[in-house]
């Protein structure tokens, strides 16, 4: 069982920059793959980027990819997505996500945070 806090969400210029951050609480003595998804408005859920727990596999949606960078620190037990070149379409709810880390990436997330904001003007 894992609890998923997202925290960083904001309002920001299209170009801009915007870091987001995801930390795990519970069963944080087993391996998770953690990522995130968004949805917008009116749009479907869609994925965005996962990464592995030991951090050399990484996943990302055609759409952010060369602009969006996950991260994690294990000590922290914590997972990052930050954002540049930020564009309108980029303008969603961005919710944490975690599996065990059993192979990647993961074809389902059992947990989910709660979602964080991020809106971009332009």
């Amino acid at each position: 069982q894992v609890e998923l806090t997202e925290s960083g969400g904001g309002l920001v210029q299209a170009g801009g920059s915007l870091g987001l951050s995801c930390t795990a609480f519970g069963d944080t003595f087993s391996s998770y793959t953690m990522g995130w998804f968004r949805q917008a408005p009116g749009k479907e859920r869609e994925f965005v980027a996962a990464i592995s727990w030991s951090g050399r596999n990484t996943d990302y949606a055609d759409s952010v990819k060369g602009r969006f960078t996950i991260a994690r620190d294990n000590a922290k037990n914590t997972v990052y997505l930050q954002m540049n070149s930020l564009k309108p379409e980029d303008m969603a709810v961005y919710y944490c996500v975690a599996d065990r880390d059993e192979h990647f990436p993961p074809d389902e997330y059992t947990y989910w945070g709660q979602g964080t904001q991020v809106t971009v003007s332009s």
